[in-house]
């Protein structure tokens, strides 16, 4: 156990069906005193209905209102700079961020930019701002990152074909809205990514150097939620159980990293969003099991714990056949899930797998959470795995 972690996340959470439909009443927990606020979301979300559902009891409120859609799927640092340069003319009391992951990190870096004055890009890695943001309210559509419980927020560096990171307690939102209802229109290939990219949260984070008892309390049961949902979810878009599970088992996963922080998994992942633009839940999806494997024989003892939670019996066999069992339950997900496992569907050549792990060594940051360090050769080994 290790002597000292720490843990903070979100200062208000509501969770519920139909939840939003008390939005003015949820948002007094920021003040009573908000005169303007800004949403942002992305152009299909806003289609659904449920941005005008918050928008109009705003407006009920006698809250001035402006929406921005301009927030672009895995958003480069380009795009949010460009959003900040035309939201940025107008004083704002609260940000409020409806949509997926790419929404909320760009809502969360938003709202750090309004009272911190570098560059953005001075600010990618860990405890750099030195301001707190503008209050952010977050309501996530999908249940895959988290986002709206961590520290964390990310965007892409198109010239150096990489994901990279913002970690501070600046970025964690002060009211955060889980509604089951506002995920049921998923489409299939949506929930299996996003979903997936939750259980690798929850997986990491439980095998991760850091993990500790508050990460695994957390990690544990977002792994017995998701593992119970999943399959259901995905196959039965309209099961609001099944929803909610994936949609709680998510945020508990993001608290997870949020104390013990993602791994190897994470670190392969950014360079192949990066340079292909291969989704990240997708891109996670593909790596878990073969990173798994290649951490196998430091982490028995923990995926055996994991099968459990995974609703599997395993009293009457090995860890290390458990542990197996585990990977191919993974494996298997996958398939049901209809999740790509071949690089070459998104252009990666073989040609491309060394600067690919050269791009990935460079993630220190999650690298060194993992229970095995990586050569740049078996990264690349990796990487081969997945030229089917």
């Amino acid at each position: 156990m290790k002597k000292l972690y720490q843990y903070q996340t979100a200062d208000h959470i509501i969770s519920g069906k139909d939840s939003i439909k008390s939005f003015n009443k949820h948002i007094t927990v920021i003040g009573e005193d908000i005169k303007s606020a800004l949403i942002l979301t992305q152009p299909t979300i806003k289609e659904l209905g449920f941005v005008d559902e918050i928008n109009d009891q705003l407006v009920e409120k006698k809250i001035e209102t402006d929406i921005n859609t301009d927030v672009l799927p895995e958003p480069t640092i380009d795009n949010i700079t460009n959003v900040f340069k035309h939201v940025s003319e107008k004083k704002y009391d609260v940000l409020i961020g409806i949509g997926g992951g790419s929404v909320l990190d760009a809502t969360k870096i938003l709202s750090i930019m309004q009272t911190n004055t570098q560059p953005l890009k001075e600010y990618l890695g860990t405890d750099l701002l030195k301001n707190p943001g503008l209050p952010t309210v977050l309501i996530p559509t999908t249940s895959g990152t988290g986002s709206e419980v961590t520290p964390n927020a990310i965007v892409t560096l198109p010239d150096e074909e990489l994901k990279v990171g913002m970690v501070s307690k600046y970025l964690l939102p002060n009211l955060v809205i889980l509604d089951p209802a506002l995920t049921l229109g998923l489409p299939k290939p949506i929930t299996a990514a996003t979903g997936m990219d939750a259980f690798t949260h929850s997986l990491e984070s439980f095998i991760s150097n850091k993990a500790n008892p508050i990460s695994d309390m957390f990690a544990l049961e977002s792994i017995r939620l998701i593992s119970s949902s999943i399959v259901e979810a995905y196959q039965n878009g309209s099961n609001v159980e099944a929803r909610e599970k994936m949609l709680v088992g998510s945020m508990y996963g993001g608290m997870a990293l949020t104390s013990a922080g993602t791994a190897a998994v994470h670190a392969l992942a950014y360079p192949l969003g990066g340079k292909f633009n291969i989704p990240h839940g997708v891109a996670n999806s593909m790596l878990l099991p073969h990173v798994t494997r290649f951490n196998m024989d430091a982490i028995t003892n923990r995926v055996y714990e994991m099968a459990d939670a995974m609703g599997m019996d395993v009293r009457d066999i090995s860890e290390e056949e458990a542990a197996n069992i585990v990977v191919e339950k993974i494996q298997e997900w996958t398939r049901t899930l209809e999740i790509p496992q071949d690089l070459k569907e998104y252009g990666v050549k073989e040609s491309d797998l060394k600067a690919l792990s050269v791009s990935a060594s460079k993630v220190t940051r999650l690298l060194n959470n993992n229970p095995k360090s990586l050569s740049l050769d078996e990264i690349e080994n990796i990487y081969r795995k997945l030229l089917v």
